[in-house]
């Protein structure tokens, strides 16, 4: 299990961001200044930081220059300023993401389980699940092969790894923004009508009755959720 530190001054922001990281199985800790992080990373095997900017005692900036060099973890800056040069100077100290109050709780974790996976990937400390099962389908993440009923399903790169990303983060709704981000970047020429499009070619090969789809459920107004009982 996965161990995970807020620094988070705003009580009701630190319980919404530890409900929903406890619901994904991770293990929480919550700080709420910047003086006494230091000595909690010392004194726990933390394996991610989520580190608010603006906090009394110590701001975040000064809290990612000192450890950065010191603890070898991922730092995910929580931030209320919108500001490139805020985000440019984070990143800049050695953050590894950042995430801009207020923010959608399933981007939040969908973040942390990148970042984990990630590094977890760079040190060899774990791999991802070899298979992924939900509902009724199979993805072996290794060979990037989709079985359902076990027959193989041919499956493009991309719709790949969005029905992988949602697979991995079942039950969990999405928005379009936020699943286009995560698969395909900032920088890439499209927009996140590009998901629909996508969603409905996965749902053509998965789903009994594409028209009216069970495993990727159209939430309106809010996005896609991939539905494991």
């Amino acid at each position: 299990m996965a161990k995970i530190l807020i620094a988070e001054d705003d009580k009701e922001i630190a319980m919404l961001e530890t409900d929903y990281l406890e619901i994904k199985g991770y293990e929480v800790k919550v700080i709420e200044d910047g003086l006494g992080i230091e000595q909690m990373l010392a004194e726990g095997s933390f394996d991610l930081l989520l580190l608010d900017v603006m906090l009394p005692g110590k701001d975040g900036y000064a809290v990612c220059r000192e450890i950065r060099n010191k603890y070898d973890l991922p730092i995910l800056m929580v931030t209320a300023r919108t500001d490139s040069i805020d985000k440019i100077r984070g990143l800049g100290l050695g953050a590894d993401d950042y995430i801009v109050k207020p923010f959608d709780p399933a981007e939040l974790t969908a973040r942390v389980d990148a970042h984990l996976a990630r590094y977890r990937r760079l040190t060899g400390s774990g791999d991802e699940p070899s298979v992924i099962e939900a509902g009724g389908i199979r993805i072996m993440t290794e060979s990037w092969i989709v079985e359902k009923n076990g027959c193989e399903i041919h499956m493009p790169n991309r719709e790949f790894e969005l029905l992988k990303f949602m697979a991995s983060n079942p039950n969990i709704v999405f928005s379009k923004e936020t699943l286009y981000e995560r698969i395909w970047g900032y920088d890439y020429a499209g927009d996140s009508e590009t998901v629909t499009v996508h969603v409905n070619r996965i749902r053509e090969k998965l789903e009994d009755d594409p028209k009216k789809p069970k495993l990727i459920e159209t939430i309106w107004g809010a996005g896609y959720r991939l539905n494991v009982k």
